[in-house]
């Protein structure tokens, strides 16, 4: 009777090996082999050989070619009637395309996939599911679509064989998984969500949607640290790496995009969560803004840029005499480290002694902005409630401030202008060196340049 194979394989890279090593050759950690083992029945049978009943006949007629002589076509896209999604995408999901989507557990991926594919009537879509029954995926359906169609099957099953089956008989258009770590294949002997199953699963779904030319939409887990769970072999297969972000506690959700083969990566999209499901915010800066801080001091508005949309964030300011011997510094939205950096530059290069005092620094709307163009607003807040006073309403501002009191140049400073003029804002502070090749004349918005913080905080309070 043969034996079982015995694997090791690397929890942090996927490489896989015949005997421990304490040291990985494919990424360098060390002690992250972990022993796996593999039916002596399957062990030998290879991705190719267990899928070929499954997957249609290939012919060998890839030819090296010279890369003039390669001709390009545009990919065909299928429509989600989704804005915000397509955007991110890159303009709707590629044929063939295989696309991870990740995120923390209870913000919403298997909400955002089950509304989109209910509002594609077009397209047949399988619907495999590993985590939820048939009975909760109806009800889920029945809160988001009230009328919805016959177009998209769900199927309850965590054997990648069995879906296989299933795939060859319904051959839809679309196929959902969710998620890739309940789905197991009978070549590994380990339990679904391990290293080898997941690696394995998702190479075999890879082959079978580059054969068919069937998108496959992938919903993964992510580990404590809050990067998607499985070897990192997993986001070097597919096409297109999606993260869904968001604070339980907030209504808003970011859809990113980490890695994406078909278009660019700067996109990103917000929805609401509502009750009935997620909405698209195709304007987020009106939601953002509140007129509920008139006359209230530690607030500045920022014109910051995430991806290549442009919208404007609430910055609120906290500082108080410092109760305890250590003041504290905490931010929520916003870098901690950068915050500290700020402080600095206003005490040494402005003057202000803050070093006996309690700041606190909070985003509003629970959004994270990573935007350098934050810096003076978040400066502005800082002051304006040290020193109790009020920033006008109509004021709004972007700069990068740098570690000798300086206001660097930011880019897309058109967008940041248009934007605060849409939205009725009077005054904009902006860098002096983005004035280089700006044509004013053509805002209405009175836009003030300064060079350094010092100019930017006498105008704003004199």
């Amino acid at each position: 009777m043969a034996k079982d194979k015995i694997a090791y394989v690397c929890t942090h890279c996927g490489y896989e090996a015949s005997k421990w090593m304490g040291k990985c050759p494919g990424c360098n950690q060390w002690n992250t082999f972990k022993e796996f083992r593999m039916a002596a029945s399957v062990a030998g049978i290879s991705t190719g050989k267990m899928v070929q009943a499954i997957l249609p006949n290939e012919k060998n007629s890839n030819k090296p070619l010279p890369i003039s002589h390669i001709e390009v076509e545009d990919e065909p896209r299928i429509d989600l009637h989704d804005d915000e999604l397509n955007r991110v995408l890159g303009g709707g999901l590629v044929q063939g395309s295989i696309v991870l989507l990740g995120g923390e557990p209870g913000i919403g991926k298997s909400t955002l996939v089950l509304q989109t594919i209910l509002r594609v009537p077009e397209k047949r879509i399988l619907y495999v599911s590993g985590e939820e029954s048939a009975h909760q995926l109806k009800m889920r359906a029945d809160r988001i679509e009230k009328n919805a169609t016959d177009n998209v099957i769900v199927l309850c099953e965590n054997s990648l064989e069995n879906i296989l089956t299933h795939l060859s008989d319904i051959q839809p258009d679309i196929v959902i998984i969710d998620s890739i770590q309940t789905i197991q294949t009978s070549a590994v002997e380990s339990s679904p969500g391990s290293i080898v199953q997941v690696r394995e699963c998702a190479s075999i779904l890879l082959r079978y949607a580059k054969t068919t030319s069937t998108p496959v939409l992938l919903i993964g887990h992510i580990n404590k640290d809050g990067v998607l769970a499985g070897p990192k072999i997993l986001e070097h297969i597919v096409d297109t790496v999606l993260q869904f972000e968001g604070d339980q506690h907030h209504i808003y959700r970011i859809l990113r995009s980490n890695k994406n083969r078909f278009g660019s990566t700067s996109e990103l999209g917000i929805y609401e969560m509502q009750q009935n499901g997620l909405r698209p915010v195709s304007n987020p800066s009106e939601m953002l803004l509140t007129n509920e801080h008139e006359g209230l001091s530690g607030i500045a508005i920022s014109c910051a840029i995430e991806g290549v949309r442009p919208f404007l964030v609430e910055t609120q300011a906290l500082v108080s005499t410092a109760a305890y011997g250590t003041p504290q510094r905490s931010s929520t939205g916003f870098d901690q480290r950068r915050l500290n950096m700020l402080l600095a530059v206003l005490e040494k290069r402005v003057g202000f002694k803050l070093i006996q005092k309690d700041v606190f620094v909070n985003i509003a709307g629970g959004f994270r902005v990573t935007d350098l163009a934050m810096d003076l607003s978040i400066i502005a807040a800082v002051l304006s409630s040290n020193v109790d006073t009020p920033i006008d309403s109509d004021w709004c501002m972007a700069g990068e401030v740098g570690l000798s009191g300086e206001v660097r140049p930011v880019n897309r400073i058109e967008q940041r202008i248009a934007e605060a003029e849409k939205l009725g804002f009077q005054n904009i502070i902006i860098p002096k060196n983005n004035l280089a090749g700006l044509d004013t004349s053509k805002y209405s918005i009175k836009i003030h340049p300064v060079r350094k913080v010092e100019e930017a905080l006498r105008i704003l309070f004199g």
